[in-house]
């Protein structure tokens, strides 16, 4: 009954796919779905692997929505007490199609920003909030506006996170005339992924304490500070975190990265956005955006007050504005909620997470982040200005003391309509 009923769903959404309207035109919604290649865990263990020139739509488009999880060879999604997934990646690059020792293999194609050097310059990531389409509203609070002429609930998330990018806008990619002479467009995928079964510290392991994985140098064999508690660079690929003594781990599991991309075919209907990356660990030049940060644990004195919170803050400038699309944050277990503010203290998106409250089901996992709260605000009410200053926010519990934990914020900003009708104006001038 159950299988019937989702393949009623599919059929559905395939229809759906069939004709979605775009400021009155009708443009067929496509989909693909892919895997990584196998990678391979064993209890404790870390796979942190990068995939080059991975399947990707092709050609001129404007991407909708990325939406991914770990599975196993049967396909069925892994849950995060077995394979936590750290964090994602999906970055573009231009690769040389020609062989040249004058010129660099690739480059970089990174998003709008706003971090300094190449850091969070990837189109999609995220973490362990993330799974692929759900059919099912068992968990979510569906988009009724996304089909909202079908009969039947269908959600577009990443587990509890929404990711599709609402209509007239969308995600350019694959821009004829982007990439530089002698190159073509590709696109990259790291995927961080750590394995929990039988550890002596789950929640140790998950924010890469550096005494549990018994490392004291990097991945490029650097000596690690004997202050950092903790971090990207005590989990490198490769790496294991402590078992539980006596713990029989057997063969190493084989999983994957199964991911689902929908897009429509590029048009002048289409209202392109730009992505940018606030991150809370951000301090002037020459420290810029560090990723990572610890939280100590609370004073007795605070505890006594039940004010075990920590606050982060940073402020970083938007260098084009428009209307805010939509806006997501990225946090570790513990967070608490983060929030976006422009100049004036104005509140321009809040995002909060959902913990799990079950056992054994992948989506749902006790004690973990399976979703955060989006932002979709109507057209036009929520904006920013060239050059303005926002504020990000990221709050934690501070409880007990955590390594290793991410404060970022996720925008799509469109351009104001003033500035869409000057640049078309602009282009068409160029072609005469």
């Amino acid at each position: 009954m159950k299988m019937a009923a989702l393949l009623v769903l599919l059929i559905a959404l395939s229809s759906a796919a069939e004709a979605l309207e775009v400021r009155g035109h009708h443009h067929r919604l496509k989909s693909m779905t892919a895997l990584s290649p196998p990678f391979f865990l064993r209890p404790g263990s870390v796979a942190d692997k990068y995939y080059h020139d991975i399947a990707f739509p092709r050609g001129h488009v404007a991407l909708k929505s990325f939406n991914c999880e770990v599975v196993d060879e049967r396909g069925a999604a892994v849950p995060l007490h077995e394979a936590y997934l750290h964090h994602w990646l999906v970055r573009r690059y231009y690769a040389a199609t020609t062989n040249s020792s004058a010129a660099p293999a690739t480059i970089p194609a990174r998003n709008a920003g706003v971090c300094e050097g190449d850091t969070h310059g990837q189109y999609y990531g995220l973490g362990s909030e993330t799974r692929n389409v759900v059919f099912s509203s068992a968990y979510l609070v569906c988009d009724e506006v996304l089909f909202a002429h079908l009969s039947v609930p269908v959600c577009l998330k990443t587990r509890r996170t929404a990711a599709w990018v609402p209509d007239p806008y969308g995600v350019e990619a694959g821009e004829p005339a982007a990439p530089p002479e002698g190159y073509e467009e590709r696109w990259m995928l790291n995927v961080h992924a750590i394995d929990t079964r039988g550890a002596a510290d789950r929640q140790g392991c998950t924010e890469c304490r550096c005494d549990l994985y018994n490392v004291t140098a990097d991945e490029y064999g650097r000596r690690v500070a004997e202050d950092c508690a903790g971090g990207l660079l005590c989990c490198y690929d490769g790496t294991r975190c402590r078992v539980e003594e006596g713990f029989v781990d057997g063969e190493p599991r084989k999983l994957f990265f199964r991911y689902t991309v929908m897009w429509l075919d590029w048009s002048d209907a289409v209202v392109p956005v730009r992505i940018y990356i606030f991150d809370v660990t951000h301090k002037p030049l020459p420290v810029g955006c560090k990723v990572e940060y610890k939280i100590e644990e609370c004073s007795s004195e605070d505890r006594g007050k039940n004010d075990c919170v920590h606050v982060q803050v940073a402020k970083q400038v938007v260098p084009r504005g428009g209307d805010l699309v939509f806006g997501v944050a990225h946090q570790h277990a513990a967070g608490i909620g983060s929030s976006l503010h422009g100049q004036a203290g104005r509140l321009l998106c809040e995002s909060t997470p959902a913990y799990g409250d079950g056992r054994e089901e992948a989506g749902n996992e006790a004690g973990y982040i399976v979703g955060m709260s989006t932002c979709y605000p109507k057209p036009g009410t929520v904006t920013v200005r060239d050059g303005e200053v926002l504020t990000v926010v990221s709050n934690y519990s501070s409880e007990r003391q955590h390594t290793g934990v991410m404060g970022l914020f996720y925008i799509l900003v469109a351009e104001h309509e003033q500035q869409q009708v000057r640049h078309a104006s602009e282009y068409l001038t160029n072609l005469k």
